[in-house]
Protein backbone atom coordinates (compact mmCIF):
# COMPACT_ATOMS: atom_id res chain seq x y z
CA UNK A 1 0.00 0.00 0.00
CA UNK A 2 0.77 3.69 -0.45
CA UNK A 3 -0.68 5.05 2.00
CA UNK A 4 0.24 5.37 5.87
CA UNK A 5 -1.12 2.89 8.16
CA UNK A 6 -4.80 4.07 9.19
CA UNK A 7 -6.43 4.13 12.47
CA UNK A 8 -7.21 0.82 13.56
CA UNK A 9 -10.02 1.74 15.55
CA UNK A 10 -11.71 2.21 12.20
CA UNK A 11 -12.32 -1.51 12.11
CA UNK A 12 -12.33 -2.24 15.22
CA UNK A 13 -15.86 0.21 15.72
CA UNK A 14 -17.29 -1.01 12.37
CA UNK A 15 -17.58 -4.38 13.44
CA UNK A 16 -18.84 -3.77 16.88
CA UNK A 17 -21.46 -1.82 14.59
CA UNK A 18 -22.64 -4.77 12.44
CA UNK A 19 -22.63 -7.47 15.13
CA UNK A 20 -24.54 -5.46 17.52
CA UNK A 21 -26.91 -5.49 14.43
CA UNK A 22 -27.12 -8.95 14.01
CA UNK A 23 -29.42 -11.72 15.22
CA UNK A 24 -28.64 -14.03 18.23
CA UNK A 25 -26.62 -16.86 17.34
CA UNK A 26 -25.41 -16.19 14.21
CA UNK A 27 -22.27 -16.54 11.89
CA UNK A 28 -21.61 -13.59 9.49
CA UNK A 29 -18.64 -14.58 6.34
CA UNK A 30 -17.08 -11.97 4.65
CA UNK A 31 -14.73 -12.71 1.54
CA UNK A 32 -12.68 -10.52 -0.47
CA UNK A 33 -12.80 -10.15 -4.35
CA UNK A 34 -11.73 -12.09 -7.01
CA UNK A 35 -8.27 -11.69 -8.28
CA UNK A 36 -9.78 -10.91 -12.12
CA UNK A 37 -7.72 -11.85 -15.64
CA UNK A 38 -7.75 -9.37 -18.37
CA UNK A 39 -5.90 -10.92 -20.94
CA UNK A 40 -3.12 -13.99 -21.66
CA UNK A 41 -1.56 -14.32 -18.04
CA UNK A 42 -2.37 -11.19 -16.90
CA UNK A 43 -4.71 -9.73 -14.40
CA UNK A 44 -6.52 -6.39 -13.38
CA UNK A 45 -4.88 -4.26 -10.13
CA UNK A 46 -6.51 -6.51 -7.48
CA UNK A 47 -9.20 -4.51 -5.91
CA UNK A 48 -10.66 -4.73 -2.43
CA UNK A 49 -13.85 -5.94 -1.33
CA UNK A 50 -15.32 -2.79 0.51
CA UNK A 51 -17.51 -4.61 2.90
CA UNK A 52 -14.24 -6.58 4.10
CA UNK A 53 -12.44 -3.75 3.62
CA UNK A 54 -14.60 -1.89 6.00
CA UNK A 55 -14.74 -4.80 8.57
CA UNK A 56 -10.68 -5.41 8.79
CA UNK A 57 -8.44 -3.28 6.45
CA UNK A 58 -6.90 -5.61 4.97
CA UNK A 59 -5.92 -5.11 1.16
CA UNK A 60 -4.83 -8.68 0.18
CA UNK A 61 -6.42 -11.03 -1.61
CA UNK A 62 -8.28 -14.55 -0.40
CA UNK A 63 -9.12 -13.00 2.51
CA UNK A 64 -11.90 -13.64 4.62
CA UNK A 65 -13.71 -12.14 7.87
CA UNK A 66 -15.71 -14.31 9.77
CA UNK A 67 -17.81 -13.11 13.23
CA UNK A 68 -20.04 -14.87 15.50
CA UNK A 69 -20.61 -12.83 18.74
CA UNK A 70 -22.41 -16.57 20.47
CA UNK A 71 -19.25 -18.54 19.63
CA UNK A 72 -18.84 -20.55 23.04
CA UNK A 73 -15.13 -20.31 22.63
CA UNK A 74 -14.10 -15.89 22.71
CA UNK A 75 -11.24 -16.54 20.64
CA UNK A 76 -13.29 -17.21 17.65
CA UNK A 77 -15.74 -14.68 18.01
CA UNK A 78 -13.90 -12.50 15.58
CA UNK A 79 -11.55 -14.02 13.19
CA UNK A 80 -9.31 -12.97 9.61
CA UNK A 81 -8.75 -15.64 7.75
CA UNK A 82 -5.58 -15.17 5.32
CA UNK A 83 -3.74 -16.77 2.66
CA UNK A 84 -0.42 -18.57 3.83
CA UNK A 85 2.88 -16.85 3.20
CA UNK A 86 4.65 -18.68 -0.06
CA UNK A 87 8.16 -18.17 -0.30
CA UNK A 88 7.80 -18.86 -4.23
CA UNK A 89 4.57 -16.63 -4.91
CA UNK A 90 6.43 -13.98 -2.97
CA UNK A 91 9.50 -14.25 -5.12
CA UNK A 92 7.07 -13.05 -7.73
CA UNK A 93 4.18 -11.32 -6.91
CA UNK A 94 6.18 -9.52 -3.24
CA UNK A 95 5.29 -10.19 0.41
CA UNK A 96 2.47 -10.87 2.36
CA UNK A 97 1.00 -10.32 5.33
CA UNK A 98 1.98 -12.42 8.72
CA UNK A 99 -0.48 -12.66 11.26
CA UNK A 100 1.25 -9.99 13.76
CA UNK A 101 1.21 -7.42 11.10
CA UNK A 102 -2.84 -8.37 10.04
CA UNK A 103 -3.67 -7.91 13.92
CA UNK A 104 -2.16 -4.65 13.88
CA UNK A 105 -3.82 -3.28 10.66
CA UNK A 106 -7.38 -4.94 11.79
CA UNK A 107 -7.44 -5.17 15.44
CA UNK A 108 -8.74 -8.69 15.05
CA UNK A 109 -6.53 -11.15 17.47
CA UNK A 110 -7.29 -14.30 15.86
CA UNK A 111 -5.82 -15.20 12.66
CA UNK A 112 -6.48 -18.65 10.79
CA UNK A 113 -4.27 -19.66 7.38
CA UNK A 114 -7.12 -20.14 4.22
CA UNK A 115 -5.74 -23.82 4.13
CA UNK A 116 -6.81 -24.74 7.57
CA UNK A 117 -10.12 -22.83 7.27
CA UNK A 118 -12.69 -25.23 6.29
CA UNK A 119 -11.70 -27.79 9.23
CA UNK A 120 -12.69 -24.71 11.89
CA UNK A 121 -15.81 -23.63 10.01
CA UNK A 122 -18.22 -26.35 10.24
CA UNK A 123 -18.23 -26.93 14.47
CA UNK A 124 -19.27 -23.14 13.75
CA UNK A 125 -21.58 -23.57 11.09
CA UNK A 126 -23.40 -26.50 13.52
CA UNK A 127 -23.13 -24.24 16.45
CA UNK A 128 -25.32 -21.18 14.31
CA UNK A 129 -28.81 -20.87 13.38
CA UNK A 130 -27.91 -18.30 11.33
CA UNK A 131 -25.70 -17.16 8.34
CA UNK A 132 -25.36 -13.61 7.26
CA UNK A 133 -23.69 -13.76 3.61
CA UNK A 134 -22.63 -11.20 1.31
CA UNK A 135 -23.36 -9.58 -2.05
CA UNK A 136 -23.22 -6.57 -3.78
CA UNK A 137 -26.66 -5.08 -3.89
CA UNK A 138 -25.46 -1.06 -5.07
CA UNK A 139 -28.75 -0.01 -6.75
CA UNK A 140 -26.22 1.32 -9.50
CA UNK A 141 -24.52 -2.18 -10.17
CA UNK A 142 -24.74 -4.14 -13.67
CA UNK A 143 -23.03 -6.11 -13.50
CA UNK A 144 -23.36 -9.86 -13.82
CA UNK A 145 -20.06 -11.78 -13.30
CA UNK A 146 -20.60 -14.88 -10.76
CA UNK A 147 -18.06 -12.96 -8.52
CA UNK A 148 -17.03 -14.76 -4.97
CA UNK A 149 -19.66 -13.44 -3.11
CA UNK A 150 -22.42 -15.36 -4.96
CA UNK A 151 -20.49 -18.24 -5.60
CA UNK A 152 -19.67 -18.78 -1.87
CA UNK A 153 -23.50 -18.28 -1.22
CA UNK A 154 -24.59 -21.18 -3.96
CA UNK A 155 -21.83 -23.13 -1.85
CA UNK A 156 -22.42 -22.49 1.21
CA UNK A 157 -26.38 -22.67 0.68
CA UNK A 158 -25.81 -26.78 -0.95
CA UNK A 159 -23.21 -27.78 2.08
CA UNK A 160 -26.20 -26.18 5.32
CA UNK A 161 -29.48 -26.25 3.44
CA UNK A 162 -31.49 -25.99 6.59
CA UNK A 163 -29.84 -23.23 8.21
CA UNK A 164 -31.18 -19.45 8.02
CA UNK A 165 -29.24 -17.18 5.27
CA UNK A 166 -29.65 -13.17 6.24
CA UNK A 167 -28.35 -10.42 3.72
CA UNK A 168 -25.12 -8.78 5.44
CA UNK A 169 -25.66 -6.06 2.25
CA UNK A 170 -29.08 -4.98 3.82
CA UNK A 171 -27.05 -4.09 7.12
CA UNK A 172 -23.90 -2.81 5.53
CA UNK A 173 -25.99 0.07 3.47
CA UNK A 174 -27.50 1.19 6.30
CA UNK A 175 -23.88 1.14 8.51
CA UNK A 176 -21.45 1.87 5.56
CA UNK A 177 -23.64 4.56 4.77
CA UNK A 178 -23.30 6.83 8.50
CA UNK A 179 -19.32 7.67 8.65
CA UNK A 180 -16.97 7.50 11.76
CA UNK A 181 -15.31 10.73 13.08
CA UNK A 182 -12.50 8.30 12.29
CA UNK A 183 -13.26 7.64 9.12
CA UNK A 184 -14.05 11.21 7.29
CA UNK A 185 -10.05 11.85 8.80
CA UNK A 186 -9.37 9.51 5.91
CA UNK A 187 -11.53 10.64 3.32
CA UNK A 188 -10.04 14.41 4.24
CA UNK A 189 -6.91 13.25 3.49
CA UNK A 190 -8.48 12.17 0.12
CA UNK A 191 -9.59 15.73 -0.18
CA UNK A 192 -6.93 17.38 0.42
CA UNK A 193 -4.40 15.27 -1.71
CA UNK A 194 -6.97 16.32 -4.33
CA UNK A 195 -7.02 19.97 -3.50
CA UNK A 196 -3.18 19.34 -3.89
CA UNK A 197 -3.38 18.19 -7.02
CA UNK A 198 -6.07 20.35 -8.53
CA UNK A 199 -3.97 23.43 -7.42
CA UNK A 200 -1.12 21.62 -9.94
CA UNK A 201 -3.55 21.68 -12.66
CA UNK A 202 -4.57 25.79 -12.67
CA UNK A 203 -0.83 26.56 -13.17
CA UNK A 204 -0.53 24.06 -15.76
CA UNK A 205 -3.77 24.25 -17.58
CA UNK A 206 -2.99 26.26 -21.02
CA UNK A 207 -4.19 26.78 -24.27
CA UNK A 208 -2.71 23.77 -26.50
CA UNK A 209 -2.01 21.52 -23.73
CA UNK A 210 -4.49 17.43 -24.59
CA UNK A 211 -6.68 16.41 -21.93
CA UNK A 212 -4.03 13.23 -21.46
CA UNK A 213 -1.58 15.75 -20.48
CA UNK A 214 -4.34 16.53 -17.98
CA UNK A 215 -4.85 13.14 -16.80
CA UNK A 216 -1.26 12.29 -16.77
CA UNK A 217 -0.95 15.61 -14.06
CA UNK A 218 -3.80 14.12 -11.87
CA UNK A 219 -1.62 10.46 -11.96
CA UNK A 220 1.42 12.15 -10.96
CA UNK A 221 -0.06 14.63 -7.90
CA UNK A 222 -2.27 11.36 -6.81
CA UNK A 223 0.51 9.08 -6.66
CA UNK A 224 2.98 11.62 -5.41
CA UNK A 225 1.24 12.43 -2.29
CA UNK A 226 0.58 8.65 -1.33
CA UNK A 227 -2.96 7.87 -2.93
CA UNK A 228 -3.53 4.72 -4.31
CA UNK A 229 -5.01 5.79 -7.51
CA UNK A 230 -7.59 7.73 -8.84
CA UNK A 231 -10.92 6.78 -7.29
CA UNK A 232 -12.59 6.51 -10.82
CA UNK A 233 -11.79 7.31 -14.06
CA UNK A 234 -10.74 11.42 -14.05
CA UNK A 235 -12.94 13.04 -16.93
CA UNK A 236 -10.98 16.06 -18.60
CA UNK A 237 -13.19 17.31 -20.91
CA UNK A 238 -12.86 20.60 -22.70
CA UNK A 239 -14.82 22.59 -24.92
CA UNK A 240 -18.59 20.96 -26.15
CA UNK A 241 -16.96 17.59 -24.92
CA UNK A 242 -18.02 18.88 -21.36
CA UNK A 243 -21.63 18.16 -21.77
CA UNK A 244 -20.73 14.15 -21.87
CA UNK A 245 -21.38 13.31 -18.45
CA UNK A 246 -18.88 10.06 -18.24
CA UNK A 247 -16.55 11.53 -20.86
CA UNK A 248 -13.25 9.71 -20.09
CA UNK A 249 -11.50 9.36 -23.71
CA UNK A 250 -9.47 12.75 -22.89
CA UNK A 251 -7.49 12.65 -25.98
CA UNK A 252 -8.63 15.96 -27.72
CA UNK A 253 -6.82 19.25 -27.63
CA UNK A 254 -7.86 22.35 -24.97
CA UNK A 255 -8.64 25.43 -27.05
CA UNK A 256 -8.00 29.16 -26.26
CA UNK A 257 -11.82 30.28 -25.50
CA UNK A 258 -13.28 27.21 -24.48
CA UNK A 259 -14.17 26.17 -20.73
CA UNK A 260 -12.55 22.28 -19.26
CA UNK A 261 -14.33 20.39 -16.70
CA UNK A 262 -12.74 18.12 -14.66
CA UNK A 263 -14.43 16.00 -12.45
CA UNK A 264 -11.46 13.99 -10.44
CA UNK A 265 -11.00 12.76 -6.74
CA UNK A 266 -7.77 10.88 -4.83
CA UNK A 267 -8.28 7.35 -3.57
CA UNK A 268 -6.52 7.27 0.14
CA UNK A 269 -6.93 4.20 2.21
CA UNK A 270 -9.30 3.12 -0.52
CA UNK A 271 -12.08 6.01 0.43
CA UNK A 272 -12.63 8.13 -2.05
CA UNK A 273 -12.86 12.25 -2.88
CA UNK A 274 -15.00 13.18 -5.30
CA UNK A 275 -13.87 17.23 -7.25
CA UNK A 276 -15.29 18.56 -10.22
CA UNK A 277 -14.68 22.11 -11.58
CA UNK A 278 -14.70 24.08 -14.88
CA UNK A 279 -12.10 26.38 -15.51
CA UNK A 280 -10.84 28.72 -18.76
CA UNK A 281 -8.47 27.00 -20.24
CA UNK A 282 -7.04 30.64 -21.22
CA UNK A 283 -7.33 31.38 -17.66
CA UNK A 284 -10.01 34.06 -18.27
CA UNK A 285 -14.12 33.26 -18.24
CA UNK A 286 -16.03 35.38 -21.05
CA UNK A 287 -18.99 37.49 -19.71
CA UNK A 288 -21.18 34.69 -20.65
CA UNK A 289 -19.48 31.88 -19.18
CA UNK A 290 -19.09 33.99 -16.02
CA UNK A 291 -22.75 34.07 -16.37
CA UNK A 292 -23.41 30.37 -16.49
CA UNK A 293 -20.75 29.14 -14.39
CA UNK A 294 -22.58 31.77 -11.13
CA UNK A 295 -25.75 30.47 -11.98
CA UNK A 296 -24.26 26.60 -11.41
CA UNK A 297 -22.62 28.12 -8.16
CA UNK A 298 -25.86 29.52 -7.27
CA UNK A 299 -27.43 26.23 -7.59
CA UNK A 300 -24.18 24.17 -5.54
CA UNK A 301 -24.87 27.11 -2.62
CA UNK A 302 -27.96 26.79 -2.55
CA UNK A 303 -27.95 23.41 -2.08
CA UNK A 304 -25.39 23.43 1.11
CA UNK A 305 -28.15 24.62 2.51
CA UNK A 306 -30.81 22.35 2.54
CA UNK A 307 -28.52 19.16 2.81
CA UNK A 308 -29.29 18.65 6.32
CA UNK A 309 -30.95 15.53 8.42
CA UNK A 310 -34.48 14.73 8.12
CA UNK A 311 -35.13 16.13 4.76
CA UNK A 312 -35.71 13.03 2.00
CA UNK A 313 -33.96 12.89 -1.36
CA UNK A 314 -36.75 12.80 -3.50
CA UNK A 315 -37.70 16.64 -1.35
CA UNK A 316 -33.89 17.83 -1.69
CA UNK A 317 -33.78 17.13 -5.47
CA UNK A 318 -37.27 18.69 -5.98
CA UNK A 319 -36.04 21.59 -4.08
CA UNK A 320 -33.07 21.80 -6.03
CA UNK A 321 -35.28 21.92 -9.25
CA UNK A 322 -37.02 25.01 -7.81
CA UNK A 323 -33.98 26.78 -7.48
CA UNK A 324 -32.06 25.25 -11.25
CA UNK A 325 -35.45 26.87 -12.34
CA UNK A 326 -34.91 30.14 -11.51
CA UNK A 327 -31.42 30.02 -12.34
CA UNK A 328 -32.26 28.90 -15.88
CA UNK A 329 -35.27 31.42 -16.45
CA UNK A 330 -32.23 34.19 -15.20
CA UNK A 331 -29.68 32.63 -17.83
CA UNK A 332 -32.39 33.06 -20.82
CA UNK A 333 -32.25 29.49 -21.48
CA UNK A 334 -36.03 28.14 -20.22
CA UNK A 335 -39.33 30.67 -20.22
CA UNK A 336 -42.01 31.31 -17.97
CA UNK A 337 -43.98 29.71 -20.86
CA UNK A 338 -41.59 26.73 -20.53
CA UNK A 339 -42.15 26.75 -16.52
CA UNK A 340 -46.11 27.33 -17.07
CA UNK A 341 -46.37 24.09 -19.42
CA UNK A 342 -43.46 21.76 -18.07
CA UNK A 343 -44.25 17.99 -17.56
CA UNK A 344 -44.30 17.31 -13.61
CA UNK A 345 -41.77 14.32 -14.80
CA UNK A 346 -39.71 15.69 -17.03
CA UNK A 347 -39.36 19.51 -15.40
CA UNK A 348 -38.05 22.43 -18.49
CA UNK A 349 -35.29 22.72 -16.26
CA UNK A 350 -34.04 18.94 -16.77
CA UNK A 351 -33.27 20.21 -21.00
CA UNK A 352 -30.23 21.49 -18.93
CA UNK A 353 -29.43 19.31 -16.21
CA UNK A 354 -29.84 16.14 -16.84
CA UNK A 355 -28.59 14.60 -13.49
CA UNK A 356 -28.94 13.94 -10.48
CA UNK A 357 -27.21 16.79 -8.11
CA UNK A 358 -25.87 14.44 -5.11
CA UNK A 359 -24.89 11.07 -4.28
CA UNK A 360 -23.68 9.03 -1.27
CA UNK A 361 -19.59 9.44 -1.00
CA UNK A 362 -16.92 6.83 0.79
CA UNK A 363 -15.46 3.52 -0.22
CA UNK A 364 -17.16 3.35 -3.03
CA UNK A 365 -17.48 6.93 -5.06
CA UNK A 366 -21.22 5.90 -5.26
CA UNK A 367 -21.51 4.47 -2.18
CA UNK A 368 -23.88 2.90 -0.18
CA UNK A 369 -26.95 4.30 1.41
CA UNK A 370 -30.09 4.59 1.23
CA UNK A 371 -32.17 6.92 -1.39
CA UNK A 372 -35.74 6.35 -0.07
CA UNK A 373 -35.10 7.22 3.52
CA UNK A 374 -34.40 10.72 5.26
CA UNK A 375 -30.66 11.69 5.14
CA UNK A 376 -29.09 11.08 8.72
CA UNK A 377 -25.75 12.85 10.08
CA UNK A 378 -23.05 11.01 9.89
CA UNK A 379 -23.56 10.54 6.07
CA UNK A 380 -21.31 12.51 3.02
CA UNK A 381 -23.06 13.55 0.06
CA UNK A 382 -21.35 15.20 -3.01
CA UNK A 383 -23.61 18.12 -4.13
CA UNK A 384 -22.84 18.91 -8.09
CA UNK A 385 -25.33 20.36 -10.13
CA UNK A 386 -24.34 21.20 -13.61
CA UNK A 387 -25.63 23.21 -16.78
CA UNK A 388 -25.22 21.87 -20.32
CA UNK A 389 -25.83 24.26 -23.20
CA UNK A 390 -25.81 22.19 -26.51
CA UNK A 391 -26.79 25.68 -28.28
CA UNK A 392 -23.53 27.25 -27.14
CA UNK A 393 -21.58 23.99 -26.83
CA UNK A 394 -20.50 24.60 -23.31
CA UNK A 395 -20.96 22.32 -19.91
CA UNK A 396 -20.27 23.53 -16.26
CA UNK A 397 -20.16 21.25 -13.40
CA UNK A 398 -19.70 22.28 -9.42
CA UNK A 399 -18.56 19.76 -6.87
CA UNK A 400 -17.98 19.89 -3.25
CA UNK A 401 -18.26 16.90 -0.55
CA UNK A 402 -20.14 17.45 2.34
CA UNK A 403 -20.10 15.06 5.75
CA UNK A 404 -23.97 16.12 6.99
CA UNK A 405 -24.05 16.78 11.03
CA UNK A 406 -26.89 17.33 13.20
CA UNK A 407 -27.67 20.62 12.51
CA UNK A 408 -26.03 20.90 8.70
CA UNK A 409 -23.21 19.94 6.79
CA UNK A 410 -19.56 20.65 6.84
CA UNK A 411 -18.04 21.50 3.37
CA UNK A 412 -14.80 19.08 3.13
CA UNK A 413 -13.65 20.85 0.44
CA UNK A 414 -14.31 24.33 1.41
CA UNK A 415 -10.61 25.24 1.49
CA UNK A 416 -10.33 24.37 -2.46
CA UNK A 417 -10.98 27.49 -5.05
CA UNK A 418 -14.35 27.42 -6.51
CA UNK A 419 -15.94 31.44 -7.25
CA UNK A 420 -14.53 32.54 -10.62
CA UNK A 421 -12.47 35.26 -9.47
CA UNK A 422 -10.86 32.19 -7.55
CA UNK A 423 -9.81 30.02 -9.96
CA UNK A 424 -8.72 32.78 -12.57
CA UNK A 425 -6.38 34.46 -9.78
CA UNK A 426 -5.06 30.81 -9.29
CA UNK A 427 -4.57 30.31 -12.61
CA UNK A 428 -2.56 33.52 -13.03
CA UNK A 429 0.01 31.81 -10.65
CA UNK A 430 1.90 30.24 -13.39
Amino acid sequence: MKYLPLNQDIFVQNRKRFTARMEPNSIAIFNSNDELPTNGDATHTFKQNNDLFWLCGINQEDTMVVLFPDNPDPKFREVLVLVRPNEMKEKWDGKRLRAEEARTISGIKTIVWLDTFDGLLQPWIHLADNIYLNTNENDRKANLVPVRDYRYAEELKARYPLHNYKRSAKLMKELRAIKTKEEIDVMQVAMDITHETFLDLLKFIRPGVMEYEIEAKIWHGFLSRRATRPGYGSIVASGDRARILHYVFNNQECKDGELILLDFGAEYGNYNADLTRTVPVNGKFSKRQREVYNGCLQIHNYCKTILKPGISILDYTDKAGEEATKVMLKLGLISKADVKNEDKDNRAYRKYLYHGISHHLGLDVHDLGTRTEPIKAGMVFTIEPGIYIEEEQMGIRIENNFWVTKTGNKDLMAKIPITADEIEAAMKKK
